[in-house]
Protein backbone atom coordinates (compact mmCIF):
# COMPACT_ATOMS: atom_id res chain seq x y z
CA UNK A 1 0.00 0.00 0.00
CA UNK A 2 1.68 3.67 -0.98
CA UNK A 3 1.24 6.42 1.41
CA UNK A 4 1.13 9.92 -0.24
CA UNK A 5 1.46 13.16 1.65
CA UNK A 6 0.06 16.59 0.49
CA UNK A 7 2.92 18.87 0.98
CA UNK A 8 0.57 21.79 1.83
CA UNK A 9 -1.52 20.48 4.64
CA UNK A 10 1.07 17.49 5.84
CA UNK A 11 -1.71 14.99 5.49
CA UNK A 12 -1.21 11.49 4.44
CA UNK A 13 -3.64 9.84 2.01
CA UNK A 14 -3.60 5.92 1.36
CA UNK A 15 -4.49 4.28 -1.67
CA UNK A 16 -6.86 1.57 -1.72
CA UNK A 17 -5.33 -1.36 -2.36
CA UNK A 18 -5.54 -3.20 -5.80
CA UNK A 19 -4.69 -6.75 -6.00
CA UNK A 20 -2.62 -7.51 -9.10
CA UNK A 21 -2.61 -10.69 -9.05
CA UNK A 22 -5.36 -12.00 -7.64
CA UNK A 23 -7.62 -10.82 -10.59
CA UNK A 24 -10.89 -12.81 -11.58
CA UNK A 25 -10.03 -14.37 -15.43
CA UNK A 26 -14.18 -16.08 -15.44
CA UNK A 27 -16.86 -17.65 -12.92
CA UNK A 28 -19.12 -20.71 -12.74
CA UNK A 29 -21.56 -21.85 -11.21
CA UNK A 30 -22.49 -25.76 -9.65
CA UNK A 31 -25.64 -26.67 -7.60
CA UNK A 32 -24.13 -25.43 -4.22
CA UNK A 33 -21.12 -22.95 -5.23
CA UNK A 34 -19.91 -19.99 -7.33
CA UNK A 35 -16.15 -21.08 -8.67
CA UNK A 36 -13.88 -17.73 -9.50
CA UNK A 37 -11.21 -18.54 -11.03
CA UNK A 38 -8.17 -16.25 -10.94
CA UNK A 39 -5.61 -15.34 -14.03
CA UNK A 40 -2.92 -17.03 -11.46
CA UNK A 41 -4.64 -20.25 -11.15
CA UNK A 42 -6.54 -20.33 -8.06
CA UNK A 43 -10.01 -20.96 -7.82
CA UNK A 44 -12.39 -19.45 -5.06
CA UNK A 45 -15.34 -21.35 -4.21
CA UNK A 46 -17.86 -20.16 -2.09
CA UNK A 47 -21.78 -21.21 -0.60
CA UNK A 48 -23.76 -19.64 -3.27
CA UNK A 49 -26.54 -19.56 -0.47
CA UNK A 50 -24.04 -16.40 0.46
CA UNK A 51 -25.72 -14.79 -2.31
CA UNK A 52 -29.21 -14.22 -2.23
CA UNK A 53 -29.67 -12.54 -5.47
CA UNK A 54 -27.40 -15.52 -6.95
CA UNK A 55 -29.51 -17.86 -5.34
CA UNK A 56 -32.57 -16.85 -6.71
CA UNK A 57 -31.34 -16.25 -10.55
CA UNK A 58 -32.07 -18.63 -13.24
CA UNK A 59 -28.70 -19.96 -14.73
CA UNK A 60 -29.22 -17.81 -17.62
CA UNK A 61 -29.03 -14.93 -15.43
CA UNK A 62 -26.00 -15.92 -13.83
CA UNK A 63 -24.08 -16.87 -16.68
CA UNK A 64 -24.01 -12.71 -17.87
CA UNK A 65 -21.71 -11.51 -15.82
CA UNK A 66 -19.15 -8.83 -16.47
CA UNK A 67 -15.33 -8.69 -15.11
CA UNK A 68 -14.60 -4.84 -13.79
CA UNK A 69 -11.63 -3.07 -12.69
CA UNK A 70 -9.30 -5.71 -14.88
CA UNK A 71 -10.65 -8.37 -12.69
CA UNK A 72 -10.98 -6.95 -9.24
CA UNK A 73 -14.31 -7.13 -9.47
CA UNK A 74 -17.75 -9.20 -10.95
CA UNK A 75 -21.06 -7.66 -11.85
CA UNK A 76 -24.79 -9.85 -12.82
CA UNK A 77 -26.40 -7.00 -14.77
CA UNK A 78 -29.46 -9.13 -14.94
CA UNK A 79 -29.78 -8.75 -11.01
CA UNK A 80 -27.69 -5.86 -10.43
CA UNK A 81 -25.00 -7.79 -8.37
CA UNK A 82 -21.32 -6.95 -7.95
CA UNK A 83 -18.92 -8.79 -5.80
CA UNK A 84 -15.36 -8.15 -5.26
CA UNK A 85 -12.41 -10.74 -5.59
CA UNK A 86 -10.98 -9.05 -2.59
CA UNK A 87 -14.57 -9.86 -0.22
CA UNK A 88 -14.47 -13.06 -1.71
CA UNK A 89 -10.91 -13.72 -0.88
CA UNK A 90 -11.78 -12.98 2.70
CA UNK A 91 -14.05 -16.40 2.77
CA UNK A 92 -16.46 -14.35 5.85
CA UNK A 93 -20.22 -14.71 5.87
CA UNK A 94 -21.01 -11.11 6.33
CA UNK A 95 -24.43 -11.85 6.51
CA UNK A 96 -23.37 -14.28 10.15
CA UNK A 97 -21.86 -11.41 11.83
Amino acid sequence: MSILTDKRSKTAFRRAYRPTCALAKSVSFDNELMHVSLTDGRIISAPIIWFPLLQEATVEQREIYEINGGGISIHWPEIDKDLSVAGLLDGADWQST
